[in-house]
């Protein structure tokens, strides 16, 4: 039988859900599909176990998914392989934009979604090996970079393998006490917003699976010692759609609780927010990105500071708890805009809160704005997170921009935060503010040499602040 690894790479470095790993479902997608063809499949996701290279040396193909921050690991993991002589295809939004890049260290790409590419890569496999009539597919013939032509994304989600059971138990960790387990209901973004790389991998338009092919899924899971997340970028874009779904799950009794992602706008229909709490769902992350109006403009969010409150006021009323998520860097930013947006997170209540970096992703209109504009200044992929400074923004000097970020978290997460959690027996927020707090302590340990060399590259402005850990912030008034 021959036999398919497939890898998701570890992070390397720190975030808020360094201990909370959910692997991404394209490696679990495309293994149950060459299951189905036969072939031996495995998945290895190395945040939850470490490669054990003598697990794939019998392999006869590897597949590789990353990310832009996973992709030196990636490159790294693709030239052990190549060196004992298996053969490597990689996938992923950052190969996708940058296939050349990846051709240094792989045999194959396959650019943006990957099952009809790996079934006509996998029918070649077997075959005559006619690359060229492989769709999106890039390689290398006679030393010369070929890429073939793309294929319309698939309109019939129901066409996709539903991802096996088996193999995403066994690579999905254990949160207090629940198995936490991603599901997919719908592709695409119609938002387009210019830090994101979504649409060009997923397209403008929403594609979405029926209504029974994902109760179908969702019955392998049907337990409490399960927690769902639903990976779509807006589970309730399609409101109607959204709550046909919801109704069926509760008439299902799924004893499952379950977690997604969601815009602001959500609020404007409480119908749609009861029936998300009564079929099972506890929490939403939500991009706020910013409380700067014109932030929100600049970036294509299409949102309002006033849907934002309103939105928490709604999922606080039904006890859906909220984690907020605020970007930093856009050219409209200031420190003004960072004071404003921690006094937000605060007074909202908020159960979590990330302050993530602006990044330029390969593949998004923000990369390619600031390479026109010359001013990315560091090409480490490794800190293409959101959590490391990378370009060189308007409002702030890099070291600024980076010092916001901590700052926010630390303001957030603060000693006193916490007391305000306990006394208001808001004891998951405390917990998380314990275990974010440590977090924070941890990555500013791990980025003390970054914090330096950043510091060096621009010129310190404002004034000391002391902060809660003994660490010293600068910070700029």
């Amino acid at each position: 039988m021959k036999k398919m690894v497939f890898i998701e790479p570890k992070a390397p470095n720190l975030h808020i859900f360094s201990r909370f790993t959910l692997p991404r479902l394209g490696c679990f997608i495309l293994a149950t599909l060459m299951q189905k063809r036969g072939w031996q499949a495995d998945v290895i996701v190395e945040e939850n176990e470490e490669i054990d290279f003598s697990r794939i040396q019998d392999a006869d193909l590897v597949g590789i998914s990353t990310i832009t921050s996973t992709a030196p690991r990636a490159y790294a993991i693709a030239d052990i392989l190549r060196s004992k002589g298996i053969p490597v295809i990689m996938g992923g939004p950052h190969v996708t934009f940058l296939p050349g890049e990846a051709l240094e260290h792989c045999d194959f790409v396959v650019r943006g979604e990957g099952e009809q590419a790996l079934t006509a890569f996998v029918d070649q496999w077997e075959g005559k090996r006619a690359w060229e009539a492989v769709p999106n597919l890039s390689f290398r013939k006679d030393g010369n970079p070929i890429h073939t032509q793309s294929l319309p994304l698939i309109q019939d989600l129901d066409a996709v393998a539903v991802p096996d059971a088996g193999l995403l138990q066994k690579s999905s960790k254990s949160i207090a006490g629940k198995r936490v387990i991603p599901v997919q209901t719908s592709r695409g973004c119609p938002f387009n917003c210019t830090f994101c790389s979504v649409t060009g991998m997923f397209g403008k338009k929403f594609r979405y699976r029926s209504k029974e092919n994902i109760l179908a899924e969702l019955r392998h899971y049907d337990s409490s010692k399960n927690e769902i997340f639903f990976y779509d970028d807006n589970f309730t874009a399609n409101r109607s759609r959204a709550k046909a779904l919801l109704r069926a799950m509760i008439r299902e009794g799924f004893r499952f609780t379950w977690s997604t992602q969601v815009r602001a706008d959500i609020a404007k229909d409480r119908e749609l927010v009861e029936l998300m709490y009564r079929a099972g769902c506890r929490i939403v992350y939500i991009g706020f990105e910013s409380v700067n109006p014109e932030s929100l403009e600049a970036m294509h969010k299409s949102q309002t500071v006033a849907e934002m409150r309103e939105a928490v006021k709604v999922l606080r009323k039904q006890k859906i708890n909220i984690h907020g998520m605020f970007v930093y860097g856009f050219d409209t930013d200031s420190w003004k805009t960072v004071k404003a947006t921690v006094r937000f997170a605060k007074r909202m209540r908020l159960m979590s809160t990330q302050f993530l970096i602006l990044t330029p992703l390969p593949g998004s209109g923000f990369y390619r704005q600031l390479e026109r504009e010359g001013r990315i200044v560091l090409n480490d992929w490794n800190l293409y997170d959101a959590h490391h400074a990378v370009f060189r923004p308007s409002g702030f000097t890099m070291a600024e921009l980076q010092r916001a970020q901590i700052y926010s978290h630390t303001r957030f997460y603060s000693f006193w935060e916490s007391v305000k959690k306990l006394i208001q027996w808001r004891w998951a927020d405390l917990i998380i503010a314990i275990y974010a707090r440590g977090l924070n302590r941890g990555w500013i340990k791990k980025n003390r040499t970054f914090l330096k060399v950043i510091d060096l590259m621009t010129p310190r402005k404002g004034a000391r602040i002391s902060v809660d850990y003994h660490e010293e912030v600068f910070v700029n008034y």
